[in-house]
This record gives structure tokens, sequence and C-alpha cells, in this order.
């Protein structure tokens, strides 16, 4: 199976969980979309990091090294994704359309992030 569709596999899981928390915290806290996409971008970050480091990338090197470099990709992502809800909620679009166009573009810019950096074999 490829790179990418494993890191695709892992992003579900990791999107189910994003989402989850996403729509929990919209829909019974009340907060903006943007910060609601924030807060599951970094959940889902968790879920992802483990994952993708044995299943997509085989990295077997320093976890700890690679943690901050995934999270800074994770993070570089969050901001993205929130901008773009941001403003497909400002178009008029519903919250969950906007984050599912947020999630394809983070996704594959994050996937070429992770793969030349954050997971770069050792």
């Amino acid at each position: 199976m490829s790179r990418l569709l494993r890191y695709a596999g892992v992003g579900a899981v990791a999107t189910a969980t994003h989402y989850a928390l996403m729509v929990l915290a919209v829909e019974v806290g009340h907060w903006p979309a943007w910060l609601a996409s924030g807060a599951g971008a970094l959940a889902g970050a968790q879920v992802a990091f483990w994952a993708n480091r044995r299943f997509t990338f085989g990295h077997r090197g320093g976890w700890w090294p690679a943690w901050c470099r995934f999270h800074a990709t994770a993070g570089a992502g969050a901001l993205l994704g929130m901008l773009l809800v941001d403003a497909g909620v400002q178009a008029g679009l519903h919250y969950l359309l906007a984050q599912a166009g947020a999630t394809v573009v983070v996704m594959l810019a994050t996937f070429v992030a992770n793969r030349a950096w954050a997971f770069r074999p050792t």
C-alpha cells in the first residue's frame, strides 16, 4: 500500500477524532467554528502522530524530535485549517462543509511536510 494511502487511512481516524471534538465544541460548548476546528485538529494530531510514525512512515528514529517536528507541521496545518474554516463560514458555508474543504487542503500540505521533514528517514 502506498504511503499516501496509509497516510489517508491514519488521517481518517485522526479526522474522526477532530470532527467529533469540533462538533461537541460547536454544538454543546457554543464555540466559534474556527476555534473548535483548532482544538479538534490538535486532538487529532495526537492520534495521527503515533500511527503515522509506525504505520505510514516506519520511523525508527527518536520519537521526541519527530514529535516536535510533526507538531510544528500539525500546528501550521491547524492554523491553515482554522483560517479556511473561518473564511468558509464567513462566505456562508455550514461549518462542517468548510471544515471538509479545509481537511483536504491541509491533508495534502501536511503529507508533503511530514514526509520530507517530520518523519524523514534516519
